[in-house]
């Protein structure tokens, strides 16, 4: 029971306070841990396509080992001195590992830059939290890269780890962020990445295959709690959901586009490169921004959901334990 309050009290400790730029992030230390390996083990590599593709599992195994490692043995030395000191420590951890606000507070800063008709300071914005292109961007394409980061990340950075933390608690929340910085940092598809990524980029895929597919679920209910088009939230979802690259990132992509009747997707450039991608939902009226206003308020609703059902389980199997 400690660890399901732990997870609520680090969800509630999220919405109030986000992620100050003060405060000493292990996220980043995982991220500084992955740059490191990567640099090193390439050096060490024998030219090929081979010793590449060794080279990036050997680095996942790294990173797997160490992310869930060291949490689990700093939790394990709290309880013996004190249950209370793990609870603290677990507590902190969640909050730590939780994104809500911070996708919230970032993507806003785009909505904000669109209002102000300041498109360039839009793009810039733009650019922190996505991997495509953005100097080219028009407004309509900027709000909906805005739109895509946050419904893709409404799973991988908030229902995904509260999924793996009710299955393994911290340790296992924080295993999870290894393998999705890893996709996020090496898992590209171009001429540096196309085999050392590749053990990284299907191990996320692999990580997100359930907690994607919960969370599209999950985003449905939201929409219509939020007087969204739930109906075409599910009809797109069924016919939409792998409209994308990625198995996963559709699943809540197509649930956002169908709810606010708006169309998602399709081609944009990465690393000055052309990448064709499908279409998802229907272009039933132009976006705009406060079309990302509206997707944080989808993405808040489907964390209290998703923690209201994973809460419910948790505690239903508990009892049957016992």
């Amino acid at each position: 029971m400690m660890t399901l309050g732990a997870i609520v009290a680090g969800f509630i400790l999220d919405l109030i306070f986000g992620d100050p730029h003060w405060l000493p992030h292990p996220i980043c230390l995982i991220g500084n841990l992955i740059g490191f390996l990567d640099k090193k083990l390439r050096r060490m590599l024998a030219p090929g396509e081979t010793a590449l593709l060794l080279g990036g599992a050997l680095m996942v195994i790294i990173v797997l080992v160490l992310t869930f490692a060291v949490p689990f043995a700093v939790l394990t030395l709290a309880e013996q001195v004190n249950p209370w000191l793990r609870f603290a420590l677990e507590t902190v951890m969640c909050y730590q590992i939780f994104a809500t606000k911070c996708l919230r507070d970032e993507s806003m800063k785009v909505y904000t830059a669109l209002k102000d008709n300041d498109l360039v300071d839009a793009r810039l914005k733009l650019s922190w939290i996505v991997g495509r292109d953005t100097k080219e961007l028009d407004a309509a394409e900027v709000t909906k890269g805005a739109v895509e980061t946050v419904a893709e990340n409404t799973a991988d950075g908030i229902i995904a780890p509260m999924f793996y933390m009710f299955i393994g608690g911290a340790p296992l929340a924080f295993l999870y962020k290894g393998i999705n910085t890893m996709d996020s940092m090496v898992g590209y598809k171009n001429d540096t990445y196309l085999y050392f990524g590749r053990c990284a980029a299907k191990l996320d895929d692999l990580a997100n295959l359930i907690p994607a597919r919960i969370t599209g679920l999950v985003m449905i209910v939201a929409s219509y709690f939020l007087n969204l088009d739930a109906k075409r939230a599910w009809k797109t979802f069924w016919r939409d959901r792998y409209h994308h690259l990625s198995p996963n990132s559709a699943m809540t992509e197509s649930v956002t586009a169908g709810a606010l009747n708006i169309q998602l997707g399709g081609d944009h450039f990465y690393f000055g490169k052309l990448v064709h991608k499908e279409t998802i939902g229907d272009d039933i009226r132009p976006v705009c921004p406060e079309d990302i206003v509206t997707t944080n308020d989808l993405l808040y609703m489907t964390a209290v959901l998703s923690l209201l059902l994973f809460s419910l389980i948790y505690l239903v199997n508990s009892l049957i334990l016992k």
